[in-house]
């Protein structure tokens, strides 16, 4: 436990957020809305007028309340200070989602200390829910009106393991070749964030994502590690370095899960 955060005021403080950003959603974004894709014709990452809003409005509150801390957002940069607190924010994670009408996107937020994710808010507008953790060893979901204490299913094998991938065309198909033995065992697909929070609730055991940013998996890592489970690069870095993540239930499967990857690293 490090003596120099206080867990409560930041957990306070995203636990009305995550309620506020629902809020604000269906008073002011649930409506039609531009899409421009940020590639401009050298492939598709699309971002909307609803994806700017929202970062508008959690830096707002951010700034109101903590004035000096740092933020980073994936739509309007870095606003550096000497703090050793920083936020990182996903305004929506899952634009593609948003844009079709899928309701699997969110608002993902993470508060940095010292470069350590501590405590991150995965929230859900369209299924009306969150996660966020409390602190080390408590995250929860928060839905109608009742909090579920997370746990991951610790104790399953790789055999009865559900595992989800997804690979958005960023593996190539030569590596994807060599890593024949995992996509075999694959028998889930992934819906953006909520696929991790779905390991951290025990309802999957594995998942694998390429290319995370920073703002992707920032606010994820406090949640699935409250819950006991295990979150790394597949070349079982620290996983706040993002890229391509594993995360997993228990050890063991990660150990046997990051030796399959290991060809396509």
């Amino acid at each position: 436990m490090n003596k120099n955060f206080n867990y409560k005021i930041y957990f306070n403080f995203l636990n009305l957020l995550a309620k506020q950003l629902t809020k604000y959603y269906y008073s002011k974004l649930d409506k039609p809305f531009k899409i421009s894709n940020k590639l401009k014709g050298k492939g598709y990452d699309p971002v909307t007028t609803s994806d700017k809003a929202f970062e508008r409005f959690i830096r707002k509150k951010i700034l109101d309340r903590f004035p000096g801390h740092q933020i980073m957002g994936e739509e309007y940069g870095f606003k550096k200070t000497k703090s050793d607190f920083s936020w990182v924010i996903d305004p929506i994670d899952g634009t593609r989602s948003f844009v079709t009408g899928n309701p699997t996107w969110s608002n993902l937020i993470s508060l940095n200390y010292k470069g350590t994710p501590m405590v991150g808010l995965a929230n859900f507008p369209k299924l009306k829910k969150y996660y966020l953790n409390k602190d080390e060893k408590n995250s929860y979901l928060f839905e109608n009106g009742k909090k579920i204490k997370l746990n991951v299913n610790s104790k399953v094998s790789l055999k009865n393991a559900k595992i989800a991938a997804a690979f958005h065309g960023y593996l190539s198909f030569n590596k994807q070749k060599k890593i024949q033995k995992f996509i075999k065992i694959v028998n889930f697909p992934c819906f953006d964030a909520l696929t991790y929070a779905q390991l951290a609730e025990g309802r999957l055991d594995v998942v694998v994502q390429c290319a995370n940013k920073i703002w992707d998996v920032h606010a994820i890592i406090p949640i699935i590690n409250a819950a006991g489970g295990i979150l790394t690069t597949w070349k079982n870095e620290n996983g706040k370095l993002a890229g391509n993540i594993l995360a997993s239930s228990n050890k063991l499967n990660h150990k046997k899960i990051l030796k399959l990857l290991k060809p396509a690293t």
